[in-house]
């Protein structure tokens, strides 16, 4: 394919867009940006959308300004919004500003790429300056049936948020005047503020040419939202999800949803999905179309190297020997498997019981006998034995494994 566009459209990326004549104005490089408010203190699985469409932009030769919203921060977009959200302080604001940033810069070329904040301008933007230059172009019934605003109407807008469309809309405009940005970006919910945007840059600029796009929101097969687990959200910070967390998240992706998840999230040719797709078919069982969604996500979101240690983590699983990991491997990427802190020097009896994986000392002594446990992938014979930190990598750590399937992750203080 040679134009951005048709990747787009061949992979179910494009849901709204506010021209018949985006395609060929594609042809020509463009500069497109997309913004990302800092509502915590990372991203999650929810934002890699929007930052795939931006690679996607960027794999096509085109420009990209990936905007953090300081200053849209400080007030919250009320789209998809039923209730007021709580303001958070400008200091927390500035440091989740700062963090996502540096999350942005790893995923998009910095040469291609503008990484900037609306903080920047909106800073030296006095009240009388935004009703006089930008208020005047809002008219009270075009914003009014806006879905955003419509919506909250009856159970209460403050005009707080009923002013977010305008300050998205000076940003646009801001971008198309300052770095001939001609292009947004945004999720489905975003269209509203998308068009305010197009809306000021065209009473602003006379013969004004700027688009906007937006893509489809991810849903699982059953229509519940997308990138929720029941520990909570997926996110791009490994401290907050490790790799093997996040490796697990899209492992379990259903038949249904997995190849949709491909063309959504990857890189993987469109031709190497359609062969996965007939293996989901033909041997679900084998799982190959999730195993590479989960490797492809993976690489993209923490390296090669983390793709590494997530397969020698799952391998680790498999056999139960805990000796092929580094405490530090351990420590960064065992925080999702339910962890029992025991004292040292516990007979193995206990510890089977205590670790949920016999209900009785009866049931524990049968297991051992029938050479059914092992401890760092070692079969334990002796009912007598005593663990201790000794048989503990880095005298810390125990992986206990009950047949093939079920193990217990142990730390002995």
């Amino acid at each position: 394919m040679d134009n951005v566009y048709d990747e787009l459209k061949a992979r179910g990326l494009i849901n709204q867009e506010t021209s018949e004549d985006i395609k060929e104005i594609l042809k020509e490089k463009q500069t497109v940006y997309c913004g990302f408010d800092p509502t915590g203190d990372s991203l999650h699985v929810g934002h890699l959308l929007p930052i795939v469409i931006l690679k996607h932009f960027e794999n096509y030769g085109h420009k990209n300004i990936a905007l953090v919203g300081g200053a849209t921060g400080l007030i919250g977009d009320p789209s998809g919004k039923k209730d007021e959200r709580t303001l958070n302080t400008k200091e927390t604001v500035k440091k989740y500003s700062d963090l996502i940033e540096k999350q942005l810069l790893r995923f998009l070329n910095q040469e291609q790429t503008l990484f900037t904040n609306n903080a920047n301008w909106f800073s030296q933007l006095s009240a009388i300056d935004f009703l006089r230059d930008y208020g005047k172009n809002f008219g009270i019934n075009y914003m009014i049936n806006k879905d955003s605003v419509s919506s909250r109407l009856e159970t209460g807008l403050s005009f707080t948020e009923f002013a977010y469309t305008i300050i998205q809309a000076i940003d646009f405009a801001h971008l198309y005047e300052n770095y001939n940005c001609t292009f947004q970006i945004g999720g489905s919910d975003q269209w509203g503020n998308i068009t305010s945007g197009l809306e000021l840059i065209r009473k602003r600029n006379e013969n004004a040419q700027a688009y906007g796009l937006t893509v489809p929101l991810v849903t699982k097969s059953d229509g519940s939202k997308f990138g929720k687990t029941e520990g909570g959200a997926v996110w791009l910070d490994p401290e907050k999800t490790s790799p093997y967390e996040f490796y697990q998240f899209f492992l379990n992706t259903d038949d249904e949803s997995v190849i949709k998840y491909l063309k959504t999230f990857t890189f993987v040719s469109l031709e190497e999905i359609k062969s996965l797709e007939e293996q989901v078919k033909e041997k679900p069982f084998l799982r190959e179309a999730q195993k590479v969604l989960a490797k492809e996500m993976v690489k993209f979101v923490h390296g090669e190297d983390s793709v590494k240690i997530v397969e020698k983590i799952s391998e680790v699983l498999f056999t139960g020997n805990l000796s092929d990991l580094t405490v530090e491997e351990i420590e960064n990427n065992f925080n999702s498997i339910k962890r029992y802190d025991l004292e040292d020097n516990i007979n193995i009896l206990d510890l089977l019981i205590n670790s949920e994986l016999a209900s009785s000392k009866r049931e524990a002594r049968e297991l051992i006998n029938s050479k059914s446990i092992k401890l760092n992938g070692n079969s334990l014979e002796d009912c007598e034995e005593i663990i201790s930190k000794e048989k503990a990598i880095g005298q810390k750590y125990i992986l206990l494994k009950r047949g093939k399937k079920k193990f217990s992750f142990i730390k002995i203080s």
